[in-house]
Formats: structure tokens, sequence, C-alpha cells
């Protein structure tokens, strides 16, 4: 399915990844460049606000387990300030446990992916995922 995507389906595409580790955000930033995105990065949530709060991103990626800020912390500062609070988020972590993904959906993310993320399958994992937010599945078509 990799060789599938349409090279220019992100063009156009503002998206923030936050992660603190620095391989996971390289993977992420050189596959969405790939196919067109326009990368903004941040490496804890408290800079992953600042980031989206500037951009105003199609979408967040953001890891649960990190510095300053984690996701958890992140994702209820997005859901309550009212100018981030639709930007959809998923979440991303290595220590996926039975009822991670629960508590990440209940908690506000749109969605779930896990570590690591490899060039062989972050990109139709993405599109797996996008294509359940109803806010940008028109845009994928």
């Amino acid at each position: 399915m990799f060789d599938q995507i349409p090279k220019d389906l992100l063009t156009g595409w503002s998206i923030v990844v936050i992660d603190d580790e620095e391989d996971s955000l390289e993977v992420a930033e050189v596959i969405l460049l790939e196919y067109g995105a326009d990368v903004h990065i941040a490496s804890d949530g408290q800079e992953g606000l600042d980031v989206v709060r500037r951009e105003q991103p199609r979408f967040v990626i953001s890891d649960l387990s990190m510095p300053v800020l984690d996701g958890w912390g992140f994702i209820s500062a997005m859901k309550k300030d009212p100018e981030l609070a639709e930007i959809p988020v998923i979440a991303l972590t290595a220590h996926a446990m039975v009822g991670d993904k629960d508590r990440a959906l209940t908690a506000g993310f749109h969605n779930y992916l896990t570590k690591p993320l490899t060039v062989e399958t972050f990109m139709a994992d993405l599109v797996k995922l996008l294509v359940d937010i109803p806010e940008l599945v028109e845009h994928l078509n």
C-alpha cells in the first residue's frame, strides 16, 4: 500500500509532530515531507502547544511520554482551548498496553499510533487513521 499512496497526498497540509525522541521525530518529519506536508516539530508538549497555536495545523501527532508536558497534559490543554479544541490529535506511544487506546480516545485523542515509527509502515498506518477522522477524510479523496 505504501507505494500506492500519492506523493502529493499531504501537499498544503500543516502538520505538527511532538516527540522527545529524535529518531521518531526524524522518521515522521522525513516521511511527511516526502508526501508534501509542511511539518513542524516540537520535543515536548509545552513547546508543542506553542507550535500548534502558531501554526494551526491540519492535525497533530503527539507522543504520550515526554518531559515538561506529557501527551496527556498536552491533549487536556488542547481540548480546553477553544481555538485548538477541534484540531485532530493522534497519540503516539511505545508503551502500548491493554486499555491505552481507550484511555487515549477518552482523553480526546482522535486515534492512536504505536512506535517504533518505520519508513515501511508509517504512511500506510497514518492514512488508515486519517480516514477515520471526519474533519480530514474529505481532504484525502
